[in-house]
């Protein structure tokens, strides 16, 4: 090598020294590179993990498929077994469970009869799953994929245990309460520190396709709906009219798949967690209402000193059957809101008067239907009152209908109108009668007859009670049933129904010719309406409960009888002559608010007209 290629490679590599001391980061620049490094490799870290989870559930999953098994696993022991039943019970339910998963398999109800004759079934076999997924460093544990083994039962408790070596397990325990829907279900480790994951919670997942239990598929369907509640604070529910889902923002205490008159109630004392439910729409004739789904976790402790603690409500929405476990409990549940009442005042009559006198009504040993009809005359005498207050306001308005008439002819061009109102008006005020006197009295007993018509469709003693030709007062009464589908009526004529719209036609005639006052014309042009509604009432209310209209029906009818009554018992003319008595006494007369208000009314209309009148002459 000669001196001119030494010298070249020395110049080279002083320039490569150079270059790299120049071209040296500075201290916050290294500190960046390196946090920059550490954020991708947590990332790095976490995917590998998401994908150690997944590849574990599909091992497990390929495994079951194959027949083979890993001999690795936690509970290499528990991968194969002979899947088994077992039953626990009391006097209302009976519960069996499947040794595969640790899991309830069905739950039948014994004091109520599905449309079979037998006792009501909620969900048996593939209607229900439910799994939990436990982790470790190696893999996901899935419990649908375990055996469980029977190592504790009396008549009504079970534990099931899932074993990974004599000193190390997991105990699913389940006890029914004596006299009770209450099913608890504790989850308790046992010599797992170490073995399973450090984490403080447990997923899981549970789905139920709720059957079809009663015989009319529309309105079940209407009152089947996905309920949860949030912790302290309400209930809130999916919709029951469509496939809807939610991810749920915050924790809750329960979750339930609730049928028309029966629920299947998940409740986490330690309540869950990351909370996503689902409901979906079944096809009518396939058995079922609707499919349900929930994925959710909660509190688990892997090192065993804490239990996590749960319950199952397998049962009626009955009010006072779910009101009842609130009792002696400081953090209440509130599933009595799983049984609709109405809005907020018409369920507060509902919990505090209807469902109390329905009770002691029930108690007498009679009908459903003798009661339901008690009970609409009792409603009807505690708002006979109001009804005869409203009809008295018309009855006046009535008696004054010749001097409207002569009002009417008085101004008969419609420029005059406003004139013609303030005069009918001044001769009202004259009079002491408020058009307005009967709606208060009216808005009054509204709440107390809409009560019973929210309660009866929510009532599960009508529950295959038969009255009359009805043979279930909880679904529609067949009377005619036609051999193809009508539009908006469907396949079946019911009679209660029907007797409803008569009655609710008569009432409004009766109602039309008693504010027939000649005050309002332009009411004439609305009448065919009014005639319209019961007619459309007929399409609406054909699917609902007999029970409903045959409580819509009587209800009217008592209405025309009263309207009827009242009017054949009032003297129009004796009426009339107390108003004209008043009239000419002062004293007597009681000026109503709606009378002095319409009195300064006019007097500000007559200045506003007289400054109109003087700014015109300027």
């Amino acid at each position: 090598m000669d001196k001119n290629t030494i010298t070249g490679l020395v110049l080279i590599a002083i320039l490569l020294v150079g270059f790299s001391f120049l071209s040296r980061p500075s201290e916050e620049q290294i500190a960046a590179q390196k946090k920059y490094y550490d954020s991708i490799a947590v990332v790095q870290k976490q995917e590998e993990a998401l994908k150690a989870k997944a590849a574990a559930a599909l091992a497990n999953e390929k495994g079951e498929a194959t027949g083979t098994v890993d001999s690795t696993s936690l509970f290499f022991n528990a991968m194969q077994g002979k899947e088994s039943f077992t039953t626990i019970q009391n006097n209302l339910v009976e519960i069996t469970f499947d040794n595969k998963g640790g899991r309830v398999y069905s739950a039948m109800l014994k004091d109520y009869n599905g449309q079979d004759g037998k006792p009501v079934v909620l969900f048996n076999g593939s209607d229900a799953e439910m799994n939990f997924n436990f982790y470790n460093k190696k893999e996901t544990i899935q419990t649908k994929d375990y055996y469980f083994e029977v190592v504790n039962k009396t008549d009504s408790s079970l534990t099931m245990r899932l074993t990974a070596d004599s000193d190390s397990y997991i105990d699913f325990t389940y006890t029914l309460k004596p006299d009770s829907y209450l099913l608890r279900f504790t989850i308790q480790a046992t010599g797992m520190a170490g073995k399973l994951a450090s984490t403080d919670y447990v997923d899981i997942s549970w789905s139920q396709r709720a059957r079809q239990l009663e015989k009319g598929f529309t309105y079940e369907n209407r009152l089947a709906e996905l309920m949860y509640k949030i912790a302290n604070d309400d209930t809130d529910n999916l919709s029951a009219a469509k496939d809807d889902e939610k991810q749920i923002e915050g924790r809750v205490d329960w979750i339930a798949f609730k049928n028309q008159f029966f629920s299947s109630v998940f409740i986490a004392n330690q309540d869950f967690d990351k909370v996503n439910v689902k409901s979906r729409m079944e096809k009518q004739g396939s058995g079922y209402i609707k499919d349900y789904s929930a994925e959710m976790n909660t509190f688990f402790d892997p090192t065993g000193k804490q239990a996590t603690d749960m319950y199952f409500y397998f049962g009626p929405n009955h009010y006072k059957t779910l009101k009842a476990l609130d009792k002696g409990r400081d953090d209440k549940w509130e599933l009595d809101n799983l049984v609709y009442l109405g809005w907020p005042l018409i369920r507060w009559i509902n919990k505090f008067i209807t469902i109390n006198v329905f009770d002691w009504l029930s108690g007498w040993g009679l009908s459903m239907g003798i009661v339901l009809l008690i009970l609409t005359i009792i409603v009807k005498i505690a708002v006979y009152p109001a009804t005869w207050k409203t009809y008295m306001s018309s009855a006046k308005m009535r008696v004054l209908k010749p001097k409207i008439d002569e009002i009417n002819k008085k101004y008969p061009k419609q420029e005059d109108a406003m004139k013609k109102q303030q005069e009918v008006m001044s001769l009202y005020s004259q009079y002491g009668v408020s058009p307005m006197g009967g709606c208060l009295p009216m808005l009054l007993q509204f709440p107390i007859l809409m009560a019973l018509f929210m309660f009866v469709p929510s009532a599960i003693e009508l529950r295959q009670q038969s009255f009359l030709w009805a043979d279930d007062l909880s679904t529609y009464d067949a009377f005619i049933t036609f051999p193809f589908h009508i539009p908006f009526l469907g396949n079946h004529l019911s009679l209660f129904c029907l007797l409803m719209t008569v009655t609710n036609i008569l009432n409004t005639k009766f109602t039309m010719q008693q504010q027939d006052t000649g005050a309002q014309p332009q009411m004439a042009a609305m009448k065919w309406m009014m005639y319209l509604m019961p007619v459309m009432f007929l399409f609406v209310l054909n699917d609902y409960p007999s029970g409903l209209n045959y409580y819509y029906f009587i209800s009217t009818l008592i209405s025309v009888g009263t309207m009827i009554v009242l009017r054949k018992t009032t003297d129009e003319d004796k009426l009339l002559a107390i108003l004209e008595a008043k009239k000419k006494d002062p004293k007597q007369m009681k000026k109503t608010g709606f009378a002095a208000r319409l009195e300064a009314m006019q007097k500000q209309q007559e200045e506003m007209a007289k400054a109109k009148q003087q700014q015109n002459k300027r």
